[in-house]
């Protein structure tokens, strides 16, 4: 699902640049640096599943190009998939990889599946991973089933070597029911 480009694409901030700061068991989500599958997985009582969306070769957006530290208009592989609490969309997931630097690295994203890129990415230890940033992100780049305004969304980047792997994750209004907390 290639992404339009928008006339005011997101700003993301870190915890220190963000004014004001969000509810304080909002700030504790966006900015949890554990493993979000096991974090799902504890809240849903183990009613944790993966559902991919979408998975192939696109040109990557500005920000992504931008954060990977790649040329602009850059290929890479995009995975776009729901995290489900009990069969309910909690969090949409789009994670991405610059293909110039994908392929090669011995990483390979397109045998996922079902399984969780987090576990993966947590569970290989070279991987580093960056700082956390948040915004609301654009309705415009959610899939139309989940589409709404103003969603809160955090990034990082996994890195091991010249390999960064770019993972967002846009909370739902269903999760935020689930986790009893007002966003």
């Amino acid at each position: 699902m290639p992404h339009t480009a928008l006339a005011h694409p997101p700003l993301w901030l870190t915890a220190e640049q963000l004014h004001p700061a969000p509810a304080a068991g909002v700030h504790a989500w966006l900015f949890n640096e554990d493993s979000l599958t096991r974090r799902l997985t504890a809240l849903s009582h183990d009613g944790f599943s993966v559902t991919p969306l979408f998975e192939g070769w696109q040109p990557l957006r500005h920000d992504e190009c931008a954060a990977l530290g790649v040329a602009a208009d850059s290929q890479g592989w995009a995975r776009e998939v729901y995290l489900r609490g009990h069969g309910q969309p909690w969090v949409f997931a789009r994670s991405v990889a610059a293909r110039s630097v994908l392929e090669g690295s011995g990483l390979d994203l397109e045998r996922l599946g079902s399984r969780s890129l987090g576990e993966l990415l947590f569970s290989d230890s070279a991987f580093d991973r960056g700082a956390m940033q948040v915004c609301h992100y654009p309705a415009a780049w959610l899939p139309s089933a989940v589409r709404a305004e103003r969603l809160w969304a955090r990034r990082s980047c996994f890195s091991r070597g010249p390999l960064g792997v770019l993972v967002a994750e846009v909370f739902l209004p269903a999760f935020w029911v689930a986790a009893a907390i007002e966003p």
